[in-house]
């Protein structure tokens, strides 16, 4: 099969033939219908981020099932999936309080570059072992993941959007929706207008935020945020961040989430808040990176600074909610859609990405 393989960091990906093995003990196969371009993927490419290599990137996926192996009862072959990278073991100390964004199989994947045993099921035509990035590996016709990483979803919902639930979806909105919970009547301001901050716009929206400002430095992205339920947007390029917001919320916002991962607009949205007010940071940024937050303003104006991830979602309730409130016409996914990449134009699609693409772009294997 093809699939995106790198090599090494600040290289293109290399568009290769690979053997695929079949699924083992609780694993899956998967045929790949849509995959999302994610900035997590772009940190991996760039080096921001490690991991084992050589690697297929893509975490953001859906598709069908095509074969199952011994023991996997949750999906039958011919289900449609969408594809998660914060697989759910259910036997952990988080599973077990309810935190399974936060469960520890995930360290094996993230180690090892393998599956929840910590091996591979991709071969180069040397024998050498490729790695899966995040135990999903989806920019390629076919993948093969933990019977843990996949959710069946109806099969009315269209898979490009399906992808995105998977991640960009379920991080921005989960954030909202399980972090911030009564944001209505509350005023909130979302940094970064990409695919993770829309969605957090989204859920602001969903849940009556009466004032919802989105802050970027695309104005397409900006007008896109307006759509989808933004009541103002801030140009960061022509205007002061603070003083904008200040502008339109005098004492500050409620709830700042800051979805690009860079200190200096972490410190920024910090200075936005109101007193009492929250800080939620779910953007990666570089590994050792920090910021500063001032400890009196913390103290004395109990401010808060949480971190989200991946929505910190309850995957198996969150994902089928969020598909059912799709379906009801009360969470308009498509959108959020860009534009769609055949796998050999996966290079187009990062690069589009880095330069401010609008919309979440999904790559579309051919078979």
């Amino acid at each position: 099969m093809k699939a995106a393989v790198l090599h090494k960091p600040g290289e293109p990906l290399r568009i290769e033939d690979l053997h695929l093995e079949k699924p083992r003990q609780r694993e899956v196969l998967v045929r790949v219908m849509a995959a999302g371009v994610c900035h997590t993927d772009l940190h991996y490419m760039h080096g921001d981020l490690q991991c084992p290599l050589p690697v297929v990137p893509g975490h953001e996926g859906a598709g069908i099932v095509e074969d199952v192996g011994p023991g996997v009862t949750t999906v039958r072959v011919g289900d449609p999936v969408i594809l998660m990278w914060r697989p759910r073991c259910g036997r952990c100390r988080y599973c077990a309080v309810g935190r399974p964004a936060l469960c520890e199989a995930t360290k094996i994947q993230k180690a090892t570059g393998g599956l929840l045993d910590g091996t591979s099921r991709l071969r180069l035509g040397s024998g050498r072992d490729v790695k899966h990035l995040l135990g999903v590996a989806c920019f390629a016709e076919r993948c093969v993941v933990a019977e843990e990483s996949v959710i069946s979803i109806p099969p009315d919902i269209p898979f490009p959007i399906a992808s995105i639930v998977g991640c960009a979806v379920i991080t921005g909105l989960g954030a909202v929706l399980n972090v911030a919970k009564e944001v209505a009547g509350s005023s909130v301001l979302v940094l970064g207008a990409g695919g993770v901050g829309l969605s957090s716009v989204l859920g602001a929206a969903l849940l009556g935020a009466h004032t919802i400002i989105a802050a970027d430095v695309v104005p397409a992205r900006l007008a896109l945020a307006k759509r989808l339920g933004a009541t103002h947007t801030i140009d960061v390029r022509t205007s002061d961040l603070t003083a904008a917001v200040t502008d339109i919320c005098p004492e500050g916002v409620d709830w700042a989430f800051e979805a690009v991962g860079r200190p200096s607009i972490l410190e920024q949205a910090l200075s936005c808040l109101r007193i009492g007010g929250t800080l939620v940071a779910i953007g990666l940024g570089k590994v050792g990176e920090t910021f500063r937050v001032g400890l009196n303003e913390l103290v004395q104006q109990e401010k808060r600074v949480i971190g989200s991830l991946y929505g910190s979602a309850n995957t198996t309730v969150d994902i089928p909610r969020l598909l059912a409130l799709y379906q009801a016409g009360k969470l308009p996914l498509q959108d959020l859609l860009g534009d769609s990449y055949a796998l050999d134009d996966v290079n187009d699609a990062c690069q589009a990405l880095v330069e401010g693409a609008t919309g979440r772009a999904v790559i579309v294997p051919a078979d």
